[in-house]
């Protein structure tokens, strides 16, 4: 989901290519899709215009004025409704709604089903909600949800509809800003970021970048713009960022301060977060340099006016 969160198969999109490099030397270093068509269209939370783009460049389609109304559980399936917190929902509509975007040889959502269905709940696929969405239902895979993923995931979020769903997006964005769900949903967004059909190992650096903007969205920490900026410039030359790196980045952010000088190369940091201290410190020498140069230019240009 970067691009569902994001449009895995196209190595131009905003995550890069899918493939994803070992981080060279150092200490320590380092989506599918799918055609297919659908038994019947759901009915949107929210009105959208027929002719916006979604982030990846795909048509949105056209969605209709008045919701689907999902056929209610019969007599005999009352026993498999779902209670919690004094809420009902019912397992044969949220298989229902399942299948509504399942693709029409795979038992599973997949690229064209997920757009449909972010289409829907009124989400841009490459957006927050979508990645936290992803971690509730414990996808496996970007642009992919398989039915136990689905339905297990619908149960664990107590919704059985397109309006249910987008209704509990407030709450599953506060659950995310708690510590130890942050951290499980940051951990989350490594491994869903890997293609595990090809035994990806490394995030390819390009897709870190954007996934590491995107689970960051709604605590960024203060070094994370200059983090990115070292690895788009690539002065290490490194192509994939490896878990061990991925995870211990969390931790930088929250111990080293913004001005770097608790920083200690002794500590058990990967080698990158080395060079990026070395990249950062570097870069404030150069801009402290210019700046008093500036500051000086323009005190002999005061100086000249005042002889005058």
């Amino acid at each position: 989901m970067g691009q569902c969160v994001t449009k895995c198969k196209n190595p131009s999109s905003s995550l890069g290519s899918k493939s994803g490099d070992k981080e060279p030397g150092g200490k320590s270093q380092g989506k599918k899709g799918g055609g297919g068509g659908h038994k019947e269209e759901p009915g949107p939370v929210c009105g959208k215009a027929s002719g916006d783009l979604l982030a990846n460049g795909t048509k949105k389609m056209a969605v209709a004025a008045e919701p689907t109304q999902l056929p209610a559980p019969s007599g005999d399936t009352r026993q498999e409704e779902l209670l919690s917190n004094g809420e009902e929902f019912s397992l044969p509509r949220i298989e229902e709604l399942f299948r509504c975007y399942k693709d029409e040889q795979d038992d599973a959502i997949l690229e064209e089903g997920m757009e449909r269905f972010c289409n829907d709940l009124c989400v841009d696929p490459a957006e927050f909600r979508v990645l936290v969405l992803a971690w509730k239902f414990q996808a496996a895979t970007m642009c992919k949800f398989t039915r136990k993923e689905f339905v297990e995931g619908c149960k664990a979020i107590r919704a059985d509809s397109l309006e249910g769903i987008h209704a509990r997006f407030p709450c599953l964005l506060r659950e995310a800003q708690a510590e130890e769900q942050f951290k499980d949903l940051y951990r989350f967004t490594f491994q869903f970021g890997l293609d595990s059909e090809e035994g990806q190992r490394s995030l390819h650096r390009d897709i870190a970048i954007a996934l590491w903007r995107l689970v960051f969205t709604q605590n960024t920490p203060c070094i994370l713009e200059r983090w990115l900026d070292f690895l788009t410039e690539n002065p290490s030359g490194v192509k994939g960022i490896s878990r061990d790196t991925w995870n211990m980045f969390l931790n930088f952010t929250q111990v080293i301060g913004p001005d770097l000088g608790n920083y200690s190369e002794d500590e058990a940091w990967p080698s990158l977060f080395d060079t990026f201290v070395e990249w950062e410190m570097e870069r404030r020498r150069k801009e402290e340099r210019r700046s008093a140069a500036a500051l000086e230019q323009l005190d002999r240009g005061s100086e000249g006016g005042g002889a005058d």
